[in-house]
């Protein structure tokens, strides 16, 4: 069920859904993995070329602050924080060109034109695929008219945030095309929400050190964008600042075009091939918020040259499992006061392999530990590997010594047979929890009405000491601690083993007389005789 529907609001087909059903159409046997290249290039293309265009015909006016102004000096688009488009880049003059066999080795150059003229943002960042020969020119023609209809990069399209949505939808849809090759890039819209409003990053520096196309930094401008009359009240700055590492370079290249065309800055958002353990390109930073979705579980990621890393303070991960020395590298790069919520396997919450029970349990007596999430299943696309988010705090300033509990694992609802979505209530239930329990008094995030007190809730979210985190041993999976829903507490097996049965012998008198119904079917079939 989609969310228009769950919400009673029957709407027209938006946009982003035409353009990629149309885009879809002309895809044909084209991989996902490299068609994703191939689309988002060329709305990216769109887009700036919309706004240099917009900004183009007002220079060429010249009207009051622009009198004199020359359309083709790069500098007044600097100026205006629009990139500079030459010529043989602007779309019109692609589109006058899109049914000529040459178009792939057009776009090629247009993209190549485009990073010479600002390379301090772009240089090595847009696609060069189109000439190749596996890509139908005709397709590419049509790719170009259909995104010719759509008007993505003027100042009013800005205001609606429509390139974003249209980005944004893509990525999920390429994400989900991909299957588990997508989740290296993706993460779910719903828990990067989740995660953003839980921390509430208001002000200072956010850091992902394994930030995949950007998702992290795209929500924490959305959240800063929704809470004007916060900075109105407080008086304060929307200061925020990103920094973030990929090893994925053609991933990095997706991330610094997510970025580009929402006007965040990613000076500060960098690529190596060796990742962020061997090579930290942010070694001396300190965030206030940490934002991160790693790779779970992963095995090859070069434990066995960092045995000596100044990062270990509570222990040396396993060569075997890169979960801890994440979960440590978060911790290295967090100022004195700063907040970290990343995702992680539901694995590390009870681990006690290669040196990650004394880890968890040095970072559980230190009182940096400060809520945990069992998130439901399905939620990502790469892995069927349970899932839950970790909060680390240093310095808390309440709830010292207690642990926030939150079981979300009957939250959510299924997009198909295969993946599960969290609605916004559904959000909304788990940050309220969160930040009723910190006490914290904020312009509520969704909207959310603020709510006097928090208390625990049976099956749901408890609040629990580190003495009964002890007492467990260091489990720190959330249904340990928060029990059974009062509903399930009267669950009767009997009754419930006598429903499961009479459904299952229904099932199989129905499969039986289907069965039956093809066998007579088929024998009613007349096969030609040979020759």
């Amino acid at each position: 069920m989609n969310m228009a529907k769950r919400n009673g609001k029957e709407s027209e087909e938006s946009l982003e859904k035409k353009l990629w059903k149309a885009a879809d159409k002309l895809r044909k046997n084209m991989d996902a993995a490299e068609y994703k290249h191939v689309v988002l290039g060329l709305i990216f293309l769109k887009y700036i070329s919309d706004a240099f265009e917009e900004l183009y015909q007002i220079l060429k006016e010249g009207k009051g602050e622009y009198e004199g102004a020359d359309p083709e000096d790069k500098n007044e688009y600097t100026a205006e924080k629009v990139f500079y488009v030459p010529p043989s880049s602007r779309w019109k003059w692609l589109q006058g060109r899109a049914k000529l066999p040459t178009i792939g080795k057009d776009v090629d150059e247009a993209m190549d034109a485009i990073e010479k003229d600002n390379p301090k943002s772009l240089k090595g960042v847009l696609p060069k695929v189109y000439a190749q020969e596996k890509l139908d020119k005709a397709s590419l023609g049509g790719l170009i008219d259909i995104f010719s209809t759509a008007t993505l990069g003027t100042r009013e399209a800005q205001s609606k945030d429509i390139l974003g949505r249209v980005f944004e939808y893509f990525l999920g849809e390429f994400a989900l095309a991909e299957g588990k090759k997508g989740g290296q890039f993706y993460t779910p819209g719903s828990v990067v929400r989740l995660l953003v409003e839980m921390l509430e990053p208001y002000e200072g520096k956010v850091f992902d050190p394994c930030c995949g196309s950007g998702g992290m930094f795209v929500q924490s401008e959305k959240f800063i964008t929704a809470h004007q009359d916060y900075y109105q009240k407080s008086k304060k700055k929307s200061d925020l600042s990103i920094f973030g590492q990929e090893s994925n370079q053609t991933t990095w290249r997706l991330c610094k075009m997510n970025l580009a065309i929402r006007r965040i800055d990613s000076t500060n958002v960098r690529w190596n091939n060796e990742g962020s353990f061997l090579n930290d390109l942010h070694k001396d930073m300190k965030a206030d918020y940490i934002l991160a979705n790693p790779p779970f579980n992963d095995s090859d990621w070069s434990g066995e040259q960092l045995k000596k890393d100044a990062r270990w303070i509570y222990g040396i991960p396993p060569a075997g499992n890169a979960n801890y020395a994440w979960i440590q590298h978060f911790l290295y790069h967090l100022k004195p006061n700063g907040l970290a919520g990343f995702v992680l396997s539901k694995g590390s919450l009870t681990t006690k392999s290669g040196g990650e029970f004394e880890i968890r349990k040095g970072i559980i007596d230190h009182d940096l530990l400060e809520c945990v999430v069992n998130l439901p299943t399905k939620l990502f696309l790469n892995t069927q590997i349970p899932a839950c988010l970790w909060f680390l705090r240093r310095n808390k300033s309440v709830r010292k010594g207690e642990v926030l509990f939150i079981d979300a694992r009957n939250l959510g609802f299924l997009v198909n047979r295969r993946n599960r979505d969290l609605s916004e209530e559904d959000m909304n239930k788990v940050a309220s929890a969160y930040h009723n329990w910190r006490n914290v008094i904020t312009i509520p995030p969704f909207q959310r009405e603020k709510q006097s007190a928090y208390e625990d809730v049976q099956g749901f979210c408890k609040s629990t000491t580190l003495d009964e985190i002890k007492a467990l041993n260091y489990v720190i999976t959330p249904g340990r601690y928060v029990g059974l829903p009062e509903e399930d507490d009267d669950f009767n097996f009997e009754e419930r083993f006598k429903s499961l049965k009479a459904e299952l012998e229904s099932q199989m008198a129905e499969e039986t007389d289907l069965n039956e119904k093809i066998r007579i079917n088929l024998s009613k079939l007349i096969m030609p005789e040979n020759g």
